[in-house]
């Protein structure tokens, strides 16, 4: 415990005398040292002895005291002699034997306080001390600021929480049901009395942000979702065989949506049997198109993903769409037709690349002579020749199947103009089967009947037009093909 000696020259009342671990300071009554007035923060500065040294504190950050005319922003030791401002109030420190003296007096008018205080004459330093009767007292060094101290921390924030829970209702703090009025209008309380972080302001946000959350909610699933899920994805037992998903969706939610992951890989990952595997090719997985791009989902119960793949290729694919992919344009495909892929006698189709043509199990590998566009050529002719069956008013071998003459009228010189309409004959139009529904009608394009895009879908698109060893009609004959440039 230290003692102060509080002397109010403001006041018409007697010198008091302090016991206490430390002084208070600011307009709360519960300070040991009261400055009535509004400028004064409720608490503002504390004063504590340490180490025989008694040490100013600022407590209001933001309305710091002012120890001879500089602000304190932290802590600084009081010598005699010293002055602190507070606002219009002056308190002179002194010491006296085993106490601490406050001269506290009150500034009245424009005037710079520290000035009429202490007189013009002083720059720097403090105050000289009084000089006691019978000599000079010898002056002490002042102490250097104390640093951050945690237990100081602790002790300031108690004494403030405990003035606090003193403090009587008082007209400055406002409450519900005030008399309106231009005085109530006007009134701003200070920073201190700020009621932070009211209840019914926090009560009132969380409800709007939840009632906007659940608007966004609804309308984000409405414009996602404008239609039920299809029944592919809404049955509870697979319908499709061979099985292409590994379950039935059951119209379910959280297998295709969630807060972690992606879309894709569930899509692949559901997708993943032996007779069909959600891949994408290369040049659509460099283009940034997955599985989402060409099955959008969310069209209605008679919504077909599959159906949706055939017409999402000549939504993209055409001269028509300017955007670009990973920085690349594309264009409406074969002049628009079904058409032969060689032009001026160069093979424009790219081929089958060397790990998707093993699942091709066809009997015939690429040579170290061969050059690419033989081994196109090759490609080609293999995956046609003795496996496809002819349609209607095509020429072919004895067991109606397709040779070469089924689509080339002559070979020296290589009639390339024919087949430019015979491909249309085949790779033309969709049926789903089992049902015989038309998907896509015969004179329309149906570019995965030549694009595969799941090259590990053992499924054909047409099995009907296959002979029987690959799924169709007929059987297929015995025969090593010797394919010719």
């Amino acid at each position: 415990m230290s003692r102060f000696i509080i002397v109010r020259e403001d006041l018409v009342q007697a010198a008091v005398t302090i016991i206490s671990d430390g002084l208070l300071i600011g307009r709360l009554p519960e300070c040991e040292i009261l400055l009535n007035h509004p400028e004064v923060s409720r608490i503002q500065a504390g004063i504590k002895a340490v180490d025989d040294n008694y040490y100013l504190f600022s407590l209001r950050p933001k309305n710091p005291p002012k120890l001879n005319d500089k602000e304190v922003t932290q802590n600084e030791a009081l010598a005699p002699g010293d002055v602190l401002e507070l606002q219009p109030f002056l308190l002179e420190i002194d010491r006296a034997d085993d106490a601490l003296v406050i001269k506290v007096s009150r500034q009245i008018g424009v005037v710079d306080a520290f000035t009429a205080a202490i007189g013009p004459e002083v720059v720097t330093g403090s105050l000289p001390a009084s000089e006691p009767e019978g000599g000079k007292r010898a002056a002490k060094p002042r102490a250097e600021p104390l640093p951050s101290n945690q237990t100081l921390d602790i002790f300031w924030a108690k004494r403030m929480r405990e003035a606090g829970k003193m403090v009587r209702p008082s007209p400055l703090f406002p409450r519900s049901q005030r008399r309106t009025g231009k005085a109530q209008f006007n009134w701003m309380p200070t920073t201190d009395l700020a009621r932070r972080w009211p209840v019914s302001f926090l009560i009132w946000g969380v409800v709007v942000i939840g009632v906007l959350s659940v608007t966004a909610a609804y309308w984000y699933a409405n414009a996602y979702a404008p239609a039920p899920l299809s029944l592919s994805h809404s049955a509870n037992q697979l319908a499709t065989t061979p099985a292409i998903a590994v379950k039935s969706n059951d119209n379910s939610c959280t297998n295709c949506h969630s807060f972690n992951g992606n879309m894709e890989a569930r899509c692949s990952g559901c997708h993943n049997t032996e007779a069909f595997v959600a891949t994408v090719i290369k040049p659509h997985v460099a283009a940034g198109i997955g599985c989402i791009d060409c099955h959008p989902e969310h069209r209605g119960e008679a919504f077909k993903p599959g159906e949706a793949a055939l017409v999402t290729c000549t939504t993209c694919h055409n001269d028509a769409n300017t955007n670009a992919f990973n920085g690349k344009k594309v264009s409406t495909p074969h002049g628009g037709t079904l058409g032969y892929p060689v032009v001026s006698d160069k093979w424009v189709w790219k081929g089958i690349e060397e790990e998707d043509w093993g699942l091709k199990k066809i009997a015939i590998s690429r040579i170290s002579t061969d050059t690419d566009d033989l081994w196109r050529s090759k490609q080609f002719h293999a995956i046609h020749l003795q496996r496809v069956l002819t349609t209607a008013g095509m020429p072919g071998n004895r067991d109606g199947e397709l040779s070469c003459s089924s689509c080339h009228n002559s070979f020296d010189p290589i009639d390339r103009e024919t087949p430019k309409t015979t491909c249309g004959a085949c790779h033309n139009g969709k049926t789903e089967p089992g049902t015989n529904r038309v998907l896509i009608a015969s004179n329309k394009p149906n570019c995965t009947s030549c694009h595969v895009q799941h090259v590990k879908d053992t499924r054909h698109w047409n099995p009907s037009i296959l002979t029987r060893a690959l799924g169709g009609n007929k059987p297929a004959r015995e025969t090593t093909m010797l394919l010719k440039r």
